[in-house]
């Protein structure tokens, strides 16, 4: 059973309380670093830190609206060569805490002394459109709106349809869902980990709080709604790309620049198949290729590279919205992602980044799976 905590929010002030909060876990040595979104100087973007004096985190955001990198990627960066070798505690949204969950099952990130610290994601807007809303609005005011129940089409595509905004699997959850954000957050401890975060900043943990139980009816509610969402989502991208003719007129201003491979979180090959010498070819034969068709789209496979990646890591879409966010022509590769990475999850029963304990369907055979291919 989860134990929980509750946060004070002083003077209604939230990001202050939660910097406090993470400058306590510095300064009393519960953790000797914590990976942290930080606000940029300038203002127009938080930048993901990695802070051991705790003075910096006075610049800590953690509910900034924006999202320029997914944190999974970055605990890759550190991790995939060696463990972290110092108590790190990592402060994540739930896509990220995903994303980080299937690679260390892909072996290409360790959890060896990380503290998972997650966040209710209220979502986020993109890199270009950030700015706007942070020369006008704080975080406070962001996360105090977001759990009105009101839309907001400004939000990333991704965040609007985002089937778990609150995290699966984490030693530590900071929860604002069901809260009263003028007083108090939840602290969620759900393994050891997180207990001993709990006591290391003094703080007493009970089972079966009320405010546990507020934020647990508020997240039955959310995700019921968001259901909802997905369902008239998911229509309509059927109905937009749906057949080979309106696949490929949705993919034709891809110029293979690659952005969206090397963004995605869990697309991770070390040595990409379409940057290997397979694609390394000779002037005449692509001018052969030309001379036989009458005309060749150059660069090309833009529609191969595409498909590839969508078979290769379907079954671990965490519907994060990099993809879409690092295309340059504004391709709307997260409908695309969504839809068939949710068929394929659906298909195996198998929910990316909820449990290390879930096998990777490419990497498990059950013996009763998929008996329906081949009925009549």
């Amino acid at each position: 059973m989860a134990k929980s905590a509750t946060l004070a929010v002083k003077d209604g002030k939230i990001r202050s309380s939660i910097n406090a909060l993470l400058a306590d876990l510095l300064s009393k040595q519960v953790v000797e670093a914590v990976l942290v979104p930080l606000a940029h100087p300038a203002g127009n973007n938080v930048v993901q830190s990695l802070v051991t004096n705790p003075d910096y985190l006075e610049q800590a955001d953690v509910f900034a609206p924006v999202m320029p990198v997914n944190a999974g990627r970055i605990i890759q960066a550190m991790t995939r060569l060696t463990p972290a070798n110092k108590k790190t505690a990592v402060v994540m949204r739930p896509c990220e805490l995903r994303a980080l969950v299937e690679l260390v099952k892909l072996r290409q990130a360790q959890l060896d002394n990380l503290y998972l610290i997650g966040i209710d994601c209220p979502g986020a807007y993109s890199v270009s459109d950030y700015p706007k809303y942070a020369a006008e609005k704080t975080s406070d005011d962001f996360v105090k709106a977001a759990w009105n129940g009101k839309d907001d089409p400004m939000l990333r595509a991704g965040c609007q349809v985002c089937e778990y905004p609150v995290p699966l699997m984490t030693d530590l959850t900071i929860g604002s869902v069901g809260q009263d954000l003028k007083k108090q957050l939840l602290l969620l401890a759900s393994t050891e980990k997180g207990e001993e975060l709990l006591e290391g900043l003094g703080l007493t943990a009970e089972e079966d709080s009320q405010a546990a139980a507020q934020r647990h009816t508020a997240v039955d509610q959310l995700l019921n709604k968001i259901k909802e969402t997905r369902e008239k989502f998911f229509e309509q991208t059927r109905e937009e790309i749906g057949g080979a003719d309106k696949l490929a007129t949705v993919f034709g201003p891809c110029i293979k620049c690659q952005n969206c491979r090397v963004a995605c979180p869990v697309c991770y090959c070390r040595e990409c198949f379409f940057v290997s010498p397979t694609f390394e070819l000779e002037a005449e034969k692509y001018l052969g290729a030309a001379e036989k068709r009458g005309a060749m789209r150059m660069p090309t496979d833009t529609l191969l590279f595409h498909l590839t990646r969508m078979t290769h890591m379907a079954a671990s879409c965490i519907g994060c919205g990099a993809c879409e966010e690092a295309c340059p022509n504004a391709i709307p590769l997260l409908k695309i992602f969504q839809l068939t990475g949710t068929n394929v999850q659906k298909l195996f029963d198998y929910i990316p980044g909820r449990s290390l304990e879930d096998e990777l369907p490419p990497t498990a055979f059950k013996e009763d799976e998929l008996e329906w291919i081949g009925e009549k």
